[in-house]
């Protein structure tokens, strides 16, 4: 019998496809195909440097094998298979050996932890549209949301035409830009969160919107931004099955983001004003920007209801005033979000730039402990129960 041994797996339903750890991997030990991202046995050293860059936590999954799953294996499956019945053989995580798992703490220190759906969220479809076989989609609008020159923000709303594509709040799809790499390879795709609820940009059209900041040498985002109506492009798609929105109309929901961050809260807003109106347990968001001409979506915020979503606009540089973060908002608001913190119906959302995490995080911790909640233990039970979530980029 061959002796047992570990397997550093990759979850393909949770993986939203950003090749972020393959890039990250200093010995090419992750690879991927048109459907899935995947981790080579034989090369695999486990130098963890691949866990804390996951924005989903898909990256953190083991298996105790007699045998390897070959890579062939792992680019067919659409859901991870159990862990093998190996009689007295210890199996999934303690089978690891104590560097191991202290490696493991490390990293997770980090990755900030695996993600979990809501319990009352709906089942999302994943990877339904892949590089070789993508879905084409056409230009119906190009917006611009923000009049500030150095912030160039659009919503951009794409045309499925016949072809299905389910898409959840809080899902990405890739958009996949023209032309090849300095290899000679097509370009992998980008993701983009969708902006729109699952009903459409438009209620019952099959379209979806996204929410796109131009960046002076991005690749992908000048090619969106510059898209005029009529053009098509490719997709691939959708991907997330963590960061939904629950099915309860009682949940409530702190939202924290900033510039195209956005994006997925202006789609759990639109599912909410469509599906519950004001008889939700509410929403308290905090939304970060240079000024009110760089913060997307300023003008429609106005015209969403105070008793479906509080709103704190919060500007960093803003004329003759000290800068403002949404860490620093929520000190102030240090009392309502202390109220969600004791509510088990309370989710949290956070999304944005990666710079935004550490002061968040800090205020989280200042604002529990100020009614005697630990809040790393706090985080950690609200994340395993899938009502803490974080995508940051």
């Amino acid at each position: 019998m061959n002796t047992p041994v570990k397997q550093h797996l990759i979850d393909p339903e949770i993986c939203i496809r950003c090749y972020t750890c393959e890039m990250t991997c200093p010995i090419e030990a992750i690879t991927h195909d048109d459907m899935n991202v995947v981790v080579d046995a034989d090369k695999c050293n486990f130098c963890m440097d691949c866990i804390p860059v996951c924005p989903t936590g898909s990256i953190d999954e083991w298996r105790v094998v007699n045998t390897p799953y070959s890579l062939e294996e792992q680019f067919g499956w659409s859901e991870l298979p159990p862990q093998e019945d190996l009689g007295e053989a210890e199996t999934g995580m303690e089978a690891l050996d104590e560097a191991m798992a202290a490696l493991l703490a490390e990293a997770h220190a980090g990755a900030g932890g695996k993600a979990v759906a809501p319990k009352s969220a709906a089942r999302p479809a994943i990877n339904l549209y892949t590089l070789a076989q993508p879905a084409v989609a056409k230009v119906q609008g190009n917006y611009r949301l923000t009049d500030d020159p150095e912030h160039d923000v659009r919503h951009i709303i794409l045309d499925m035409g016949g072809l299905p594509f389910p898409v959840l709040e809080g899902q990405s799809v890739g958009v996949v830009p023209p032309g090849e790499d300095e290899n000679g390879k097509p370009h992998l795709p980008r993701l983009y969160s969708v902006s729109s609820p699952r009903d459409g940009e438009r209620p019952n059209y099959n379209n979806i919107s996204l929410t796109v900041k131009r960046e002076p040498d991005g690749l992908c985002s000048n090619f969106l931004c510059d898209l005029e109506k009529g053009a098509e492009l490719n997709l691939t798609g959708p991907f997330g099955a963590t960061f939904l929105l629950p099915d309860d109309a009682e949940a409530r929901l702190l939202l924290i983001c900033t510039g195209t961050g956005s994006a997925p809260m202006r789609a759990f807003t639109m599912r909410r004003q469509r599906v519950v109106g004001g008889k939700s347990g509410g929403m308290l968001m905090f939304f970060g920007a240079r000024n009110p001409e760089s913060l997307p979506y300023f003008g429609p915020l106005k015209k969403v209801p105070e008793n479906l979503l509080k709103q704190e606009l919060v500007y960093s540089r803003l004329d003759g005033q000290a800068k403002e973060y949404v860490q620093d908002r929520m000190m102030a608001r240090e009392e309502a979000v202390a109220e969600m913190l004791t509510d088990p119906a309370t989710h949290i959302y956070i999304c944005g730039l990666k710079g935004m995490e550490d002061g968040v995080e800090h205020a989280l911790t200042n604002i529990a402990e100020s009614i005697g909640q630990p809040w790393a233990i706090l985080r950690d039970v609200m994340r395993s129960e899938g009502r803490y979530h974080v995508e940051t980029y």
